[in-house]
């Protein structure tokens, strides 16, 4: 690969970390062109799917991951128990009335435990999916008879993200290995669902981190359906609550990375939005991101409100994802 062209997207293509490293040091404008035309011919560019995400347990988590508020160990979220059924059925009308064609659900869990709870999880699955709506849910790790639990109740998406960097995870979580995460992922495909895995920008990770990060994520095979860019928001009292803001151009370099190496996928952009400008997020558009959280909040920070959303979508003419079969 020279240093001006993209490397083939494929897990068979035996991609090295400094294959990956390169594409991200390409001048900013010549790497969101070359991922604009592969946006363009895997995808429509001027749709963008809007996805809600409803935090149904919030907080007590026995994880210390350090970017988190709902970590037992340092977290400041205010634990609250899982929410019911009704509610959380609800909360997924709205988000359909709102423009959202994705509903995803997340419990501040380190693993599923069977029970009660999770009874009342996969009674939200099959809930939500009856309205309509592509279902996701965030619950930690699971093991294979859950993974098929949720698939059966007609789960669509399972979200677990890698975080960061292999060689960057220690500094960031010690309560579960990185191994463990890709062995739940293993779980959710042998069951038959799409995965949705990405991780979070700005932990004071190196930029060669990020590399490491995208090349785990394009190597899974198949690789991610959906992939979520969060960028950090540093929480007072998290571990990574001082942490300075990382640049825009690095979020903008990671999302047209993400899809030169990830042609099909969803490239999401998550958490941090809210603190993006309208330039930015306008430059991660072009670059191939096609879909956004909508909500005034995502778990537990903050979100653009939806008035914003729909006015910069106008000024950018883009089209959320199914609105033409709504009559938007």
């Amino acid at each position: 690969m020279t240093a001006t062209s993209a490397p083939t997207a494929s897990p068979s293509t035996g991609l090295e970390l400094e294959d990956v490293t390169r594409l991200l040091d390409l001048p900013l404008l010549d790497l969101v062109f070359q991922a604009a035309a592969c946006h363009r011919e895997h995808h429509d560019p001027r749709q963008v799917q809007k996805s809600q995400l409803l935090s149904i347990k919030t907080g007590g988590c026995a994880e210390d991951c350090g970017y988190c508020s709902q970590s037992a160990h340092h977290g400041s979220a205010q634990r609250t128990p899982l929410i019911d059924v009704d509610e959380t059925l609800e909360r997924a009308r709205a988000a359909k009335a709102g423009g959202a064609d994705r509903f995803c659900m997340g419990a501040a869990w380190r693993e599923v435990r069977d029970g009660e709870e999770f009874d009342r999880v996969l009674e939200m699955v099959r809930g939500v999916k009856k309205l309509g709506l592509e279902t996701c849910v965030t619950l930690g790790m699971l093991k294979g008879d859950q993974a098929k639990r949720l698939r059966e109740a007609g789960l669509d998406y399972y979200n677990h993200n890698l975080d960061t960097g292999r060689s960057y995870y220690g500094k960031v979580i010690t309560t579960r290995r990185f191994e463990d995460r890709l062995d739940t992922l293993a779980q959710v495909r042998e069951a038959g669902m799409h995965v949705c895995c990405g991780g979070i920008l700005g932990m004071g990770e190196t930029r060669e981190t990020r590399a490491e990060l995208l090349l785990e994520l394009a190597s899974l095979d198949p690789q991610p359906e959906s992939v979520p860019i969060n960028t950090l928001v540093p929480i007072e009292g998290t571990p990574l609550g001082d942490v300075p803001r990382l640049d825009w151009t690095e979020v903008v370099r990671t999302v047209a990375a993400a899809r030169l190496l990830m042609p099909r996928s969803y490239v999401r952009l998550s958490a941090g939005r809210g603190e993006m400008s309208e330039e930015t997020q306008a430059l991660c558009f072009l670059a191939g991101a096609n879909s956004i959280f909508v909500g005034e909040e995502l778990l537990t920070t903050p979100n653009p409100e939806p008035s914003a959303d729909d006015a910069l979508l106008a000024k950018l003419g883009l089209t959320p994802l199914g609105c033409e079969s709504r009559g938007d």
